[in-house]
């Protein structure tokens, strides 16, 4: 099945920083790939996967789950730490609850989490018939292109499926459950205008986690994404200097130079 236009997983080898990005439910890489690029150009290795039945038609999410989004983002992040002395998780919307969860289960192998506009609840008043609903309905209007900036598109669904919304749901149950077994540096960037995800996931998040390293931005020009919006050199510039400020051998790694003023002005 053919990929759509910005759909295809990015990786580059960089330093022993390394850097594990994911995208949200119904998106692609597109979304998040200049955050992945401007990291990448400041000397750090990243990862940004195209999560299982994403990326190509609806239908083909339809049939995929939460474990398998999970699965393969699990899957980098171990390929990630063979090649990298420290490693961070970052993740937009449901990548960021992907974050999240990888924070919980791999404790020390990583380093830090960078997280924008988490998912942590599905908020429709139809969320509970869920169970029921996806036998009936097989999909729901598409959630993707949430931006303020005009001209700015996200490459996703125009529909959603209903299994896979209710596998989602289960997972946002799933990661709430564990968001206490998350234990390191956290950096959670916050549109207080998101039509997709309230600014109350944010704040359950901080509220859960278990991490006594902190740090919240406020995004008060974009809507859901952020990475493509206004904020977009904000989100950027505050990832890395995060990542710096934890591992202080990013920013002095060789592979930065040159690249610096190209990626970060």
């Amino acid at each position: 099945m053919p990929l759509l236009p910005g759909a295809e997983p990015f990786r580059r080898d960089g330093g022993e920083v390394g850097v594990l990005v994911c995208h949200g439910f119904t998106g692609s890489p597109q979304s998040v790939r200049p955050w992945a690029e401007f990291l990448a150009d400041q000397g750090l290795t990243v990862s940004l996967p195209l999560l299982p039945g994403h990326g190509t038609r609806w239908q083909d999410m339809q049939i995929t789950t939460w474990q398998d989004w999970y699965a393969e983002a699990d899957r980098e992040l171990r390929a990630l730490t063979e090649r990298c002395g420290k490693v961070f998780v970052c993740g937009l919307s449901m990548g960021g609850a992907l974050a999240l969860r990888l924070a919980a289960k791999h404790g020390d192998a990583i380093s830090g989490v960078a997280v924008v506009n988490p998912g942590n609840k599905i908020h429709d008043a139809a969320a509970p018939l869920l169970p029921v609903l996806r036998y009936l309905v097989r999909t729901t209007k598409g959630v993707v292109s949430d931006i303020a900036k005009p001209g700015a598109e996200e490459v996703g669904y125009d529909r959603v499926p209903l299994h896979a919304a209710h596998s989602l749901r289960r997972f946002f149950q799933q990661v709430d459950s564990e968001l206490p077994g998350v234990t390191q540096p956290l950096l959670v960037m916050t549109s207080p205008q998101d039509h997709v995800v309230p600014a109350a996931d944010s704040e359950r998040i901080l509220a859960r986690v278990s991490s006594t390293d902190l740090r919240q931005t406020l995004l008060e020009n974009s809507y859901h994404v952020a990475t493509l919006d206004h904020d977009a050199e904000r989100i950027f510039r505050d990832t890395f200097a995060f990542i710096s400020r934890l591992a202080p051998e990013a920013a002095a790694d060789p592979a930065q130079e040159g690249t610096a003023a190209r990626g970060g002005a």
